[in-house]
This record gives C-alpha cells, structure tokens and sequence, in this order.
C-alpha cells in the first residue's frame, strides 16, 4: 500500500522549498556554461546538498509524526514491527 503525505504536511512550504532547490540547479548549470571559477560553483552545490537534506529531514519528521505514529497504535505486532523496520531502512538511505 503506497502511503501519501499526511493532510498535516505544509505541503507548499515544500514545493516552494523544491522550486528554490530547481533555481539553485539551473543557476549552477549557467555557472558552469559560464566557466565560472570552479570554487564559487563548489559553493552553491554545498547550498543544494544542505537545502535538499533540510526538506528530506521535513519529511522524515512528518512521516515519523503522521504514518510511523499511526502504524505503531496499531495492536498488530507484526505491522508494529514492519513499521519500525521500514523506518531504519528509510533512515539509513536517507543518511547515506
């Protein structure tokens, strides 16, 4: 069962998020076209990466706050436990 955003998640605050993200990548493409100083273009994929990571840490907080926290009321051990472990796994390739 594929799972959607939760009703809670903010989620303009998101696209808006990800628009900024698209401008920084077509700005860095321009730099490059540019033959821009190689530091400079090094710099604003450090912002991407950081702002990528802060809008994967948003979901992750509302996927723990909306699906995670739903499943675990859940009296099922065996759902309780598939829960969790789809949890790590979703940690560990988000932090990788």
């Amino acid at each position: 069962m594929t799972k959607k955003l939760s009703e809670t998640n903010d989620r303009e605050a998101l696209i808006k998020r990800l628009k900024r993200i698209e401008g920084q990548v077509k700005g860095i493409q321009k730099m490059v076209e540019e033959e821009r100083y190689c530091v400079d273009i090094l710099v604003q994929i450090s912002a991407i990466r950081s702002a990528i990571n802060k809008v994967g840490s948003i979901l992750l907080e509302n996927h723990i706050k909306g699906c995670v926290t739903n499943s675990l009321k859940n009296d099922d051990i065996e759902i309780s436990e598939d829960t969790i472990k789809e949890l790590m796994d979703t940690i560990n390739k988000f932090t990788k």
